[in-house]
């Protein structure tokens, strides 16, 4: 006889960072993207990326210690209370090496 794993539906979905999400807020749409942030209260899902513009990445690298990401992230917030309405596609596997975010490649 064949040995099954039991699949636990009632068991609620914890999130990751680098997790690819969709939500389905049900009457207000389907958003879907990559868990970009998380805590204990929320996570936030970036639903799209832009490159900034050229004039803001100028002023951000004048030495003032302030460093700006090449892109604008647009990040959705998602409550705790709201992580049963996700659905979990696929993970991707962060860059090797980082130790902040600021190393990354957007």
């Amino acid at each position: 006889m064949e040995e099954f794993e039991q699949l636990h539906l009632w068991k609620q979905y914890d999130p990751q960072v680098n997790d690819y999400v969709i939500w389905d807020k049900r009457e207000y749409g389907i958003d879907r993207g990559w868990v970009y942030f998380k805590c204990e209260e929320y996570i936030t899902i970036e639903t799209g990326v832009k490159p900034r513009p050229k004039a803001d990445c100028i002023e951000g690298c004048n030495g003032k210690g302030r460093v700006l990401h090449r892109s604008v992230h647009t990040l959705l917030l998602c409550g705790k209370d709201n992580w049963c309405q996700l659905e979990y596609i696929k993970s991707r596997k962060p860059p090797e090496e980082i130790h902040h975010y600021s190393e990354c490649d957007d």
